[in-house]
Formats: C-alpha cells, sequence, structure tokens
C-alpha cells in the first residue's frame, strides 16, 4: 500500500510522539524532531510506504536521544492492562476459531495513538467485520501444516495467545515478533518480560525494526519461512501495508481495525471496521 498526501501529517505526529517519549530533555527532543524531519522530508511521496519513512524516523529518533526503545514504558503498560482485560473477559463463550478470533482482534483496538479508557470500551463491544473471509480461512487451515502468526502490538498478545493455542490443535504454529524494539511493538524481549516466553510456541523475529514487513530487508529466515508457509495470519494496519506490495497469493490472512482513514479506503471499509481479508 501507497502513501496518500495525509501520511505526512500522521508520520510527522509520530515522530513528535517518539521523541517526546524518548527523552525529557527538551534540546535533545528538539535535535530528534529537526533531524527526523529532514529524514521525513526527504523520504516521503505518494510513492512511498508508510512503513519505510517510520522505521527511518524511530531509528533517528533512537540514535539521537540514546533511547534504544522509547515506548517501552507505555509497552509495559499495555501488557498489564492486556492481561486483566483477558482475564475479565475470559476464554471465548465457544470453542471455535470465529471466536477466538473476534478475541484477538479485540486486542488489536489497543493502539499508543489511541485512549486507553476507549481501548477499554471498545474491547467490550461486540465485534461486527467489514470484510470476512474468516470461512475461507478455516477452508484452508483444514489442509494446511504450517501457519506464520505475524504479531502486531505488545499489549495485543495476551489476546492472540487464546487462539494461538487453538490454532496449535491443527496446525504447527510459529509466531513472529519484531528483531528489535519500534513503536509499540511485540519483540522477544517483551514476551520475556511479560512471561510469555514459551507460551506461544515457537518464535521468530521479522529482523526488522519496522512496524510491518519491508520484505526485501526482511532477514533470511523470515523470507524463507514466510514463503514456505501454507498459511499466514497477519494482524495489524502495518502488514497491511507491507505486504499488500508483494503480489497475492491467496495465503496471507489479514486481520485488523482499520484505524485511519488511508488503510481503510485502501480495504474499501468504513473507519474503525473490523477486517478479516483473506488475499
Amino acid at each position: 500500500m501507497k502513501a496518500v498526501a495525509e501520511c505526512y501529517d500522521c508520520l510527522a505526529r509520530l515522530l513528535s510522539q517518539a521523541a517526546s517519549y524518548a527523552t525529557t530533555d527538551h534540546a535533545l527532543r528538539s535535535e530528534a524532531i529537526e533531524a527526523g524531519t529532514v529524514v521525513l522530508d526527504k523520504h516521503f511521496s505518494i510513492d512511498c510506504l508508510t512503513i519505510d519513512v517510520a522505521t527511518r524516523i524511530h531509528r533517528v529518533v533512537r540514535d539521537i536521544t540514546g533511547n534504544p526503545d522509547p515506548y517501552l514504558p507505555m509497552k509495559e503498560r499495555e501488557m498489564e492492562l492486556s492481561r486483566t482485560l483477558v482475564a475479565q473477559v475470559g476464554a471465548p463463550s465457544s470453542n471455535d476459531f470465529k471466536s477466538y478470533l473476534s478475541l484477538a482482534l479485540a486486542g488489536n483496538a489497543i493502539d499508543f495513538f489511541r485512549d486507553l479508557e476507549q481501548v477499554k470500551k471498545d474491547i467490550e463491544s461486540p465485534i461486527t467485520f467489514a470484510v470476512d473471509d474468516s470461512s475461507d480461512f478455516e477452508r484452508r487451515l483444514k489442509g494446511a501444516r504450517t501457519l506464520m502468526f505475524l504479531a502486531d502490538n505488545t499489549g495485543e498478545v495476551f489476546f492472540d495467545l487464546p487462539l494461538v493455542k487453538w490454532l496449535r490443535q491443527f496446525v504447527s504454529v510459529t509466531y513472529v515478533v519484531k528483531g528489535s524494539p519500534v513503536q509499540n511493538d511485540a519483540t522477544i524481549d517483551d514476551l520475556r518480560r511479560a512471561g510469555l516466553d514459551g507460551r506461544l510456541g515457537r518464535v521468530i523475529t521479522t529482523g526488522l525494526d519496522a512496524p510491518g514487513v519491508l520484505f526485501e530487508a526482511a532477514s533470511q529466515e523470515f523470507r524463507s519461512e514466510f514463503a514456505a508457509a501454507d498459511l499466514v495470519i497477519a494482524k495489524g494496519m502495518g502488514h497491511w501495508e507491507g505486504l499488500t506490495e508483494l503480489p497475492p497469493t491467496g495465503k496471507v490472512f489479514h486481520c485488523s481495525m482499520a484505524k485511519c482513514k488511508p488503510v481503510a479506503d485502501s480495504m474499501g471499509v468504513p473507519l474503525n471496521s473490523f477486517v478479516a481479508i483473506m488475499r
């Protein structure tokens, strides 16, 4: 998915937010924003991928401030919120794919641009899908042996866990997190801090510090396993933005809340809709 003009303002807001999280030193923060703006202006166009520009911006902020994980406090808060909310919600009432998928997608309402009180309300509300290819996914699951699950935000991991456990009854699952910190996306270190290492089965990384997958820059391990997987579950908008640049294969199941208008438009759904798209 290519950027549109309004993505520039969103990336500028992201830069300001990242710098404010990275340091309390106002001079250093201003330096990071100034340098990040140069990068934004140099690399932004309507032919770019926003996740590529966001990756470059975050690298500048981390380098200048010396903070390797600016969103760590937010990730820790989100993880605790996630743990608490999943405990409150409990297991799905039905032991079927759609119920576990709905729970996992409820966690996708957690986002560092959104108020956490609103997030709580969203999670407690029933999910309606604007596009629902879950039946197609279930049909393909019956003939699959391997599945790659591309994780999104750290706060979603506890919501993913019941779905991963359900899937592992039928198929070998590899859970994929980011190679190093970017925004509030999950990393292996985050899983360890939350006591989840080992509970999700086999875990690998993309090898990237990108909020999605920049396929050509990803690790050889990731690219090989992505190609070999019978099915891929890709959670979140970042994976939609990156993977839709690849030809459709019919094996990637995009699950997300469309939290911004350009992404919603590219999916053909209203803003803030939930989607489950087989591509």
